[in-house]
């Protein structure tokens, strides 16, 4: 069976549009680039004597044109690759950018069905549908959502299994043919093959499902423990705010790597410590919705115990199959107590430490952010107003000065989901990751790393998406925090 080339059949009317489009955006931006040096402006928008406008035009805009038109003309581009990727199906024919981008039609509509919904609902989607008059946010959640699909649809994106081993294809260059295929099974390796045989390509969509099903759940948990905690320490200040914030700078004083170093070493592991972190850490999310319903329905006292009722139930028996594993005999035996036909599902322990310390070590960052906003915004009249109407503290932090610092917290959100991303491909590039065979991409890159100068191809596409899916977070917070601005 023949390799596949880069580009197939597509390349000779495709790469001469891309390479040109590259060629001007090039030269558009040493223009632009080389007039700001000399002092040229872009045009401005002038008066005349009659009251008339006129727009007088200089150099620099015409280089910015030039640069706008080759981004439009490299998107076309791309949008050739992957529509004749789908349209030509044999891979020999669409190479292997064509047989990429068709693995991935499943992303492809998802996108545009998600995009052409916000677009065609945007005024009523609040501060998400307004993302979408921010050029760097539409950017931005494109590229989380690309990631996001590609995990959601990874069974059938990927082409092989993650640790699926062919000895023939160890190091082999993207486009290799499989040795003698399987029926049924796909017959090349896309990016290639790394060290043990493994498909590069499927384990880097494979990768995308270990980093996001952590990171955002992690972050969240966070949150809800910096804003449980962040609240009432700004809100009545004294002795409160006073131990609360001397254990933050506590856990933010320790160097992170070696925080984490600390929370995975086997003595630490056999200790339990992780374990109990999770007990307490893990309580705040029920805590924070208690008293989020107690506080908006305390004149409604039916629904007010219902929805309490039902979090208590529900969250503790999560919280308690979250935290125990009765079957591992290694653990403590407090965390062994709960019956095993109650536990509803177990973590695997690697899994648990990880989120555990993501969930500690963000945890104070995200109490102080919230605990500085408090201080400034607790003056403001409608605070006020709250006490005025003898509504209680907990009311007024969380359903009053809360939702008015939604646009800060939700920047940091998208940022914290991103150091979390990274600090994930950091752990797995050091040997701590969710497991030695997981496919998440700071593992992949550690095992890629050590023939990188004779075979980049195992490390080059996990770096890549790991680099787009933090560009793409950064990019989304951007956004969002230029349209929160407006409000």
């Amino acid at each position: 069976m023949e390799p596949l080339t880069w580009s197939g059949d597509l390349g000779p009317f495709l790469n001469p549009i891309l390479a040109f489009s590259a060629a001007l955006f090039a030269t558009g931006f040493v223009a632009n680039f080389a007039l700001s040096l000399v002092g040229v402006r872009p045009g401005e928008v002038v008066v005349n004597a009659d009251r008339t406008l006129t727009l007088r035009r200089t150099p620099v805009d015409l280089a910015v044109a030039a640069m706008k038109f080759a981004t439009l003309v490299f998107a076309l581009g791309v949008l050739g690759y992957i529509l004749g990727g789908i349209l030509l199906a044999d891979p020999l024919r669409a190479g292997i950018i064509g047989g990429v981008a068709a693995r991935l039609t499943p992303v492809w509509i998802s996108l545009a069905a998600l995009f052409a919904l916000s677009i065609a609902f945007k005024r009523k989607l609040g501060l998400y549908g307004k993302l979408f008059d921010s050029p760097i946010g539409m950017i931005g959640l494109a590229l989380v959502m690309f990631w996001v699909f590609a995990a959601i649809f990874s069974g059938m994106i990927a082409t092989h299994g993650p640790i699926s081993v062919v000895s023939g294809m160890r190091n082999e260059v993207p486009g290799t043919p499989l040795p003698s295929p399987a029926e049924g099974q796909y017959a090349w390796y896309l990016l290639g093959g790394d060290a043990l045989g493994r498909d590069v390509f499927s384990r880097m969509i494979y990768g995308a499902f270990e980093v996001l099903k952590i990171a955002p759940l992690a972050t969240l948990f966070a949150f809800m423990v910096g804003i449980t905690l962040g609240l009432p320490a700004g809100y009545f200040g004294g002795k409160l705010d006073t131990i609360i914030t001397f254990l933050a700078n506590l856990v933010l004083a320790f160097p992170v790597i070696l925080l984490f170093y600390l929370l995975v070493t086997p003595e630490i592991v056999a200790a339990g410590i992780p374990n109990y972190l999770s007990m307490v850490l893990f309580i705040f999310p029920i805590v924070f919705l208690v008293v989020l319903f107690n506080s908006r329905f305390r004149t409604d006292p039916p629904r007010r115990n219902l929805l309490v009722g039902a979090t208590v139930i529900v969250g503790g028996v999560a919280y308690l199959s979250l935290i125990s594993n009765p079957s591992d005999p290694e653990l403590p035996r407090l965390f062994r107590l709960w019956p095993e036909m109650l536990d509803l599902f177990d973590v695997p322990g690697n899994l648990l430490i990880v989120f555990v310390s993501v969930v500690f070590v963000n945890s104070p960052t995200v109490f102080r952010i919230v605990r500085g906003i408090v201080l400034d915004i607790k003056t403001r009249d409608y605070v006020a107003a709250g006490q005025t109407r003898g509504e209680g503290p907990w009311y007024i932090m969380l359903w009053e000065m809360l939702p008015n610092a939604r646009g800060p917290l939700i920047v940091d959100f998208c940022l914290r989901i991103g150091y979390t991303t990274i600090l994930l491909g950091t752990l797995g590039f050091f040997g701590l990751g969710v497991s030695p065979e997981s496919p998440d991409w700071g593992s992949t890159i550690n095992e890629g790393r050590r023939l990188l100068t004779i075979y980049p191809h195992p490390a080059l596409p996990p770096a890549l998406a790991l680099m787009s899916l933090v560009l793409g977070l950064n990019l989304l917070a951007d956004g969002l925090r230029e349209e929160s601005l407006k409000d």
